[in-house]
């Protein structure tokens, strides 16, 4: 039997905390996916094909473009003596016209009685580095949306930010709509992140009136980034190079409490 594809016309926010203050809300575009699925996809849509809009196995699960997605990911929880997902929920941006950036997407991890009991935070930077966060509780109990889970952050995501400090992650994962807080916090600010929005089914109508609302997709997610680097370089916030930054040892890291 296939399965359907969620379209969620979802609301970012971000809004950076300490000296220098910023923040800002944008209209985003994710579908919500078993990536292990048989699925029922529209005449818009593909999968691991060209399309319009389409979503590629190699995006996610180990290195961006060369991934092996949830095949990638159920090795690492053998690895980790992590308990097997009955299925995943991957919470992602779509390709459109060919083109991708996925600041962070999250893999939801539901048991055997449809309930939320982990979730992977894939974090890509713009320079293609790439580290996934394992967010659950001490015990792998249901998360519930009041729960919140905290996971120190390694990797460098943006040049005005160090790699220091934690984040606290919220989830609410329901039939008809997501949720995701991020609460980044060090000694001398840090920022706050959301994505939520409806769940519906993803198809053709939708495609259509997403490109129209906001056309270019990730083209246009990645353009609004570069405009708030540069109102932050503006605000003469700190830049920090890259290259000068470390990458963690494992492409994943657990939550610490």
């Amino acid at each position: 039997m296939t399965q359907e594809i969620d379209h969620i016309a979802g609301h970012t926010y971000h809004g950076r905390k300490g000296a220098i203050e910023n923040a800002f809300r944008y209209s985003v575009d994710y579908i919500l996916l078993d990536p292990e699925a048989e699925l029922d996809t529209p005449l818009l849509f593909s999968v691991d094909r060209a399309n319009v809009t389409n979503w590629r196995t190699s995006d996610h699960g180990g290195e961006p473009g060369n991934g092996e997605g949830a095949q990638w990911l159920r090795a690492r929880f053998d690895e980790m003596s992590v308990q097997q997902p009955a299925r995943f929920k991957l919470l992602t941006q779509p390709r459109v016209l060919g083109h991708v950036f996925n600041p962070v997407s999250f893999w939801f991890c539901i048991d055997d009685s449809d309930h939320l009991y982990a979730v992977v935070a894939e974090v890509t930077n713009t320079y293609g580095t790439r580290h996934s966060y394992l967010c659950h509780k001490p015990d792998f109990s249901v998360i519930e949306p009041t729960d919140r889970v905290v996971a120190d952050k390694l990797m460098h995501v943006s040049p005005f930010q160090k790699i220091e400090g934690s984040y606290k992650f919220r989830f609410d994962y329901r039939a008809d709509r997501v949720g995701v807080w991020i609460d980044y916090g060090r000694a001398d600010g840090g920022l706050i992140a959301t994505l939520t929005g409806p769940r519906q089914p993803l198809t053709n109508r939708v495609i259509l009136w997403s490109l129209l609302r906001r056309p270019f997709g990730a083209r246009r997610t990645f353009a609004l980034i570069v405009w708030q680097a540069f109102r932050l370089w503006l605000k003469k916030a700190t830049f920090r190079p890259f290259r000068r930054q470390p990458v963690p040892d494992q492409p994943i890291s657990r939550a610490r409490n």
